[in-house]
């Protein structure tokens, strides 16, 4: 797979309108900027000021200029997103992190009210959402006051001003270097310890993971134009070898991998969730199990915590709370596994994929879903997924990859308290680039499948409520596509009666949006407008020629049987009722409230077993799977995926 940093040469396209702070005064602050102390010189072109402010720092603090480029590769892909905090309060192209600042702006809210064990057969583990604590902030977690400190620079020009911001990741830089007594040398190499602590990481394994990404970034080189406009090179360094044997000096404690289930290419760590029985006959926190030999591990399910690392690490070892398999760190990619693959752990909210499903939790310090997530976060994860969709034979599309968001509920009651994370601000594309899967064109125009694929720079659809309700979001790129009623954007937008109220611009509401690599079958077109099977009706959105929203693809579709007017969408694929043997009470085969009308078509996943996994007991030798003869074919419905029977529905190719 070829590294992405040599992948972003595709220009992203400078946003619909000025991001909040972007590159503002970043000409002056290169320049001028007390600590640099050169004399201004002639302005350089307006979008190469960044890459200006990369120099000037390296030279500042005598830090190799591919050094500070790598780092803050790693960190934002180099973009500035408009002074908005990471999900862990980092600001800026070098991500510094200013928590308690970011959290006192959050509105720290959660969306979604489901059970996340999502079976009736035994009461929901949670009355409701807990939001993590985030107790005392760690050293990883207020980089930017320390910045402060070393450049003499306020806080808020940090956070602000992408030139201060690389200026204050260069001191921090250098600053490591000396505290471990490194040489202040314009060799690359000889910095491979200092960007091991740059991560914060506090376990060598972590830390020398984080360098090694960083390194490779630097070798491979490339060149990106961010999200403010600016175009940053990288020169490759293809033959650097650095110098790994000074992390020894910095003290950092040994993480052990043992007991993991991660591939070597990411740091990773055993932290169990409890399997405790507690009350009165209860138990938590997930239900143990023999998967695969038991039942197929089908899907991996992407979410997001909105909390901070620590707070989320005492959730999951709570046996009165729920569990998932495992956590992200944001800063630098550190994996803990929490539940073994072959266990089901209660994240999905929805039985039928929990049981078939492993979970993973993405730090998410801020609940506003407009706060980014990190290059190195996005490059664990996706090694870890590539890994675990491997040795569970998992295909590498958005139909088996899931967000958290794409999970149905599993009755017409549990459809408006399902989960909305990621959000639309997760850069699916970008992802599954990470994947080795890149989301292109498979078939020739006139397809009767496209896959959503928009530029996630340029796309800039608007959100409200990510703070005060009803207010706008930040002007962000994203993966998602806003869908209407007929082509036109002055048209009402598309209506989910399963949700029971008004379609809104909300940035949880998922009535009338599309995600990109989502796949949907052709209805209509109509001049630069596509129209797509949705939700059992046609939604339209824009898909100009010269700028496509969606590429055509290939794909397999499910229709309605001929002589049926309509078949009905479930939210899980249940066994018959015969199917159940004595002592395991049947579960209800319950529609939801869509149907799939005689002419519509939906892109399926494929067909899967109508299959039970009967567990409500701490004694696991009463746990059964059970599985019958229905059979069923996975959709993509609507925003989340759904379920028809197989035998309602006829398959055929796009």
């Amino acid at each position: 797979m070829r590294e992405p940093a040599t992948e972003p040469r595709r220009a992203a396209g400078p946003p619909r309108r000025a991001a909040r702070g972007a590159l503002s005064g970043l000409a002056a602050a290169a320049l001028t900027l007390p600590l640099l102390g050169a004399a201004p010189a002639p302005a350089p072109p307006d979008d190469t000021r960044l890459q200006h402010a990369f120099a000037t720092a390296a030279a500042r603090y005598d830090v190799p200029r591919s050094v500070l480029l790598g780092v803050s590769y790693l960190q934002s892909r180099w973009d500035a997103h408009g002074g908005a905090p990471s999900v862990t309060g980092g600001y800026g192209p070098m991500h510094l992190t200013d928590a308690r600042t970011a959290l006192a702006a959050s509105g720290h809210h959660a969306s979604g009210t489901e059970d996340p064990r999502g079976d009736e057969a035994r009461p929901s583990p949670r009355p409701g959402v807990r939001a993590p604590r985030p107790g005392t902030l760690p050293d990883r977690l207020t980089t930017l006051p320390e910045a402060a400190r070393l450049t003499g620079l306020s806080p808020e020009r940090l956070r602000e001003d992408p030139a201060a911001n690389v200026a204050g990741g260069a001191a921090l830089l250098a600053e490591a270097q000396r505290r471990l007594g490194g040489p202040r040398s314009g060799d690359p190499a000889d910095w491979y310890a200092a960007v091991a602590l740059f991560s914060g990481a506090d376990d060598t394994a972590s830390a020398a993971a984080y360098a090694r990404d960083v390194y490779e970034v630097i070798r491979a080189g490339g060149a990106r134009v961010t999200d403010a406009g600016q175009r940053v090179v990288l020169d490759a360094s293809p033959g650097l070898a650095p110098d790994t044997a000074a992390l020894e000096r910095a003290g950092l404690r040994t993480a052990s991998a043992a007991g993991t289930e991660c591939p070597r290419t990411v740091s990773c760590e055993w932290i169990p969730a409890p399997y405790e029985e507690f009350g009165d006959g209860d138990y938590g926190n997930h239900d143990l199990a023999d998967r695969p030999a038991s039942q197929r591990v089908r899907y991996i399910v992407v979410h997001d915590t909105e909390g901070a690392w620590e707070g989320v690490l005492d959730l999951v070892q709570d046996p009165t709370y729920v569990s998932w398999q495992y956590s992200l760190r944001s800063t630098d990619g550190h994996v803990a596994q929490h539940v073994k693959a072959k266990d089901v752990a209660w994240h999905a909210g929805n039985w039928y994929v929990n049981a078939a499903s492993i979970g993973l939790e993405h730090e998410g310090f801020l609940a506003d879903p407009d706060a980014w997530y990190t290059e190195a976060m996005y490059r664990s994860s996706a090694r870890l997924v590539k890994y675990l969709a491997e040795k569970h034979g998992i295909p590498l599309d958005r139909r088996h990859i899931l967000g958290h968001d794409t999970v149905p509920g599993t009755t017409t009651a549990t459809i408006p308290g399902m989960h909305t994370d990621p959000g639309p601000y997760w850069d699916w594309r970008h992802y599954f680039e990470l994947l080795g899967e890149p989301l292109r064109a498979t078939a020739g125009k006139r397809s009767g499948v496209v896959t959503i694929r928009p530029d996630y720079a340029a796309n800039r659809p608007v959100f409200t409520g990510c703070g005060t309700a009803g207010e706008p979001c930040a002007d962000h790129g994203s993966s998602a596509v806003r869908l209407y009623s007929d082509h036109d954007e002055d048209s009402p937008l598309i209506t989910d009666i399963g949700l029971g109220s008004a379609p809104t611009t909300g940035v949880n509401d998922l009535s009338s949006r599309a995600s990109t690599g989502q796949q949907y079958a052709v209805a209509d077109r109509w001049g630069d407008w596509t129209a797509i099977w949705y939700l059992g009706q046609k939604a339209w959105f824009e898909n100009p020629r010269e700028r496509p929203t969606a590429v055509p693809s290939k794909g397999r579709v499910v229709t309605p049987r001929k002589g049926l007017a309509s078949v009905p969408v479930y939210g899980r694929a249940y066994p018959e009722e015969a199917a159940y043997p004595e002592g395991v009470p049947a579960q209800a085969v319950s529609p939801l409230p869509y149907t799939v009308l005689e002419g519509q078509k939906y892109v399926t996943g494929g067909e899967v077993p109508g299959e039970y996994y009967y567990a409500v007991t701490f004694d696991e030798a009463s746990h059964r799977v059970v599985r019958g003869e229905d059979l069923y074919y996975e959709i993509q419905f609507g925003h989340r995926v759904g379920f028809v029977r197989a035998a309602d529905v006829t398959v055929t190719s796009s």
